[in-house]
């Protein structure tokens, strides 16, 4: 069965869950190809909404944010920031046409901690009922 809709996600991290270093995230780059782009962040909360605008108008079909559990941030309130952030941007996009689920957060859990391949693989399943995005395809029929 060949898969004709290969839609992008860019995936944003916090570096603090579980299994997200250099080596893992090389090796899920290289099982996910160019379906994922994996942005690694020092705290979610200093993800903007200009980074998933940008990646939603230069490559993404969807872009992601996927943060330390609620209450056990580095740096106190980064995670609750962050999802504040991403309702923000949800809005924006959803005020030009686009849909909302076009951008979406993760917080992870304390009780059952998932690393950062079984996430992506979440997200990936989530996102596929997604069209490809259509400003991709305006950009294509210039």
């Amino acid at each position: 069965m060949v898969d004709e809709k290969k839609l992008v996600l860019a995936l944003f991290y916090c570096q603090n869950i579980p299994e997200s270093g250099e080596q893992e995230r090389k090796a899920l780059e290289k099982q996910y190809g160019r379906s994922v782009r994996f942005f690694p962040v020092p705290c979610s909360g200093r993800v903007e909404p200009l980074h998933f605008l940008r990646a939603l108008e230069e490559f993404a079909d969807a872009a992601y944010l996927v943060t330390c559990p609620e209450g056990a941030c580095r740096y106190f309130e980064g995670n609750r920031r962050a999802r504040k952030r991403v309702e923000r941007t949800r809005t924006i996009i959803a005020g030009i046409g686009l849909e909302e689920e076009r951008i979406g957060i993760v917080v992870t859990s304390k009780e059952e901690r998932k690393g950062l391949a079984a996430l992506a693989q979440e997200i990936m399943q989530r996102i596929q009922a997604l069209p490809l995005s259509p400003v991709f395809k305006q950009a294509a029929n210039r």
